[in-house]
């Protein structure tokens, strides 16, 4: 887990042609995607469809980064972020819990952007798997050149999950997920694009990374 700063990020949409600032206070974020190793050893699964330890899982829905949030931090003796109400549809999160969750999407573009000015942190081709380069396939975490907070594959090999809601009024539950895959064109690998989907939306270019609150603290939410 990296320590990223606190700080003020600039969100948008081009759908909407809608821009929105937002406060994100300190927190962690995972150097890389949960791997499949990982994702293993906590939930006994293996739901990717490519097979390697070190390689991001995908084929996991936004419940299934949920739940493994809180199954790792009750291994780890956190407390969990999540609250999972009666029939597994609702969730609540509490900012000031200690235990891994999914970063907002604020948290996640200040992340990926790591100070930088511009639209990627780097040559595409050298911090990121993606179309041009990947072979149609995804790739291990870590193989591509990290932004300048030490955060890997920010953009391509697989997807983000991330906690926010998209746009309720007009997609209902959908999710959002960031950063581009393996399979993507070179236009949606950037720090500003946003894709959404189901919660329960499970496909072989989306994995996700932990987010944890310090201890202390309160996360902004966007």
């Amino acid at each position: 887990m990296i320590a990223v700063p606190a700080g003020r990020v600039m969100l948008s949409d081009r759908r909407t042609q809608r821009s929105w600032s937002v406060e994100v206070a300190p927190y962690r974020l995972g150097a890389f995607p949960v791997t499949q190793a990982l994702y293993a050893r906590v939930t006994g699964l293996r739901p990717s469809s490519a097979d390697g330890d070190q390689l991001p899982v995908e084929g996991v829905s936004w419940w299934d980064a949920v739940r493994f949030c809180n199954a790792l931090s009750r291994h780890e003796g956190l407390t969990p972020a999540y609250a999972l109400h009666a029939g597994g549809e609702d969730v609540a999160w509490d900012p000031a819990a200690d235990g891994y969750r999914l970063p907002t999407e604020a948290e996640w573009e200040h992340g990926c952007r790591a100070g930088t000015p511009g639209p990627r942190y780097g040559p595409l081709d050298e911090i990121a798997w993606y179309r041009d380069n990947a072979q149609e396939r995804v790739h291990d975490v870590g193989g591509k050149r990290p932004n300048p907070w030490g955060l890997h594959d920010m953009l391509g090999n697989v997807w983000d999950w991330c906690w926010d809601v998209y746009d309720a009024e007009a997609y209902g539950t959908y999710r959002v997920l960031r950063g581009g895959g393996w399979f993507d064109e070179h236009w949606s690998c950037r720090a500003s694009v946003r894709r959404r989907s189901h919660p329960g939306y499970q496909v072989d270019d989306v994995g996700f990374r932990l987010a944890r609150t310090p201890a202390g603290g309160s996360a902004g939410r966007s």
